[in-house]
């Protein structure tokens, strides 16, 4: 097993039904940015759909109270219904805000799956669910062109602007990270194998990383072997190509209880009811050693990177748990801030 690293996905929709506050949401992650165990932390995203604080406000937040760690929206499940030129000035203003190199932007399609409403955003929007796709590609390539160009110009399907000139711009350079965030499932039109090698090439072609969730270590397995065979084909550098994975823990020696308690708050989070089967892929549940064992298994099959969402309505508890019960068994090292990254005053 190589080194592997470890995040913290703060569970932002759960402002809205009393999980936590907002204060408690931003303390928790100036918490993990002290503690030398986490690389990163991370805030869900959605508009509409699944609503929640919006993303990128409570980014630049966390950047004003962090020094750290890399701050991270995955995924952007809005990001094809957001304006590349608005997000552009967005994103830069965060990257600004935080210094060099501490942000990460993976983006998705959202869209049918997984709760939420999302005729109601694709309505608001005047996105149809079929251009979601392509609109994400756009938007990740317009993004890059108003962050590398005095005066940008871009003539897409979606997307079309000219000598748009765009500031602040980044301090990250040549521009911000982009990942992009998949994991492909069947359709009506298309199969599983279709699905997985288009989103394949996507990211291969157009991200910096790749970020999953909801599947098995043989399915991570599989789907990075998969990945990398394809950026040896784009002439890209396998190894040094960052994945992670979007994994849920609730640690509690009594199982059943792990598991009611995950599903009640996933129940609640998504809004719909969660299937014990896909309960049992998406957490991390039982008691220390077993977690262990679970993130062992993922890290086995390749991944760098493991960003825990706390499935309990005990918060605070259960990260004290899982800092000190289960990340000591992987001897994380104590992570340095990003070069050149600006060391905020602390009142």
């Amino acid at each position: 097993m190589d080194k592997l690293d470890f995040g913290l996905t703060l569970p932002n929709r759960g402002v809205l039904f009393g999980v936590e506050t907002m204060e408690d949401v931003l303390r928790m992650g100036e918490e993990a940015d002290a503690s030398g165990v986490f690389k990163s932390v991370w805030v869900g995203d959605s508009i509409l759909a699944k609503r929640r604080p919006e993303s990128v406000a409570l980014l630049a937040a966390l950047a004003a109270r962090t020094r750290h760690v890399r701050l991270a929206v995955g995924c952007m499940a809005s990001f094809p219904v957001r304006h590349p030129v608005l997000l552009a000035a967005q994103w830069a203003t965060v990257d600004q805000i935080a210094g060099p190199d501490r942000l990460i932007l993976a983006a998705c399609i959202g869209g049918e799956g997984g709760g939420g409403d999302w005729q109601m955003e694709n309505d608001a929007f005047g996105v149809p669910q079929g251009e979601r796709i392509g609109r994400m590609v756009e938007g990740i390539q317009a993004l890059k062109a108003l962050w590398t160009n005095e005066k940008a110009s871009f003539d897409g399907k979606y997307y079309r602007f000219s000598g748009v000139v765009s500031e602040p711009r980044p301090v990250t350079k040549p521009h911000p990270t982009i990942w992009i965030a998949a994991n492909p499932r069947p359709t009506a039109h298309t199969d599983l194998k279709t699905n997985v090698e288009r989103a394949t090439r996507r990211i291969t072609r157009h991200a910096a990383g790749w970020m999953t969730t909801l599947v098995t270590p043989a399915e991570f397995a599989d789907r990075l072997g998969l990945l990398r065979a394809s950026l040896r084909d784009e002439g890209r550098d396998a190894d040094a190509f960052d994945n992670t994975l979007y994994y849920n823990v609730n640690i509690n020696e009594d199982r059943e209880a792990a598991a009611a308690e995950s599903k009640k708050f996933l129940d609640l989070y998504y809004g719909f009811d969660i299937p014990r089967p896909r309960l049992d892929v998406w957490v991390a549940y039982g008691s220390p050693d077993e977690v262990v064992e679970k993130v062992r298994a993922f890290a086995d099959a390749g991944a760098k990177e493991i960003t825990f969402r706390i499935t309990s309505f005990d918060q605070r508890g259960q990260y004290r748990r899982l800092v000190k019960e289960v990340l000591p068994a992987f001897s994380q090292p104590r992570h340095s801030p990003p070069a050149g990254a600006r060391q905020p005053a602390r009142s």
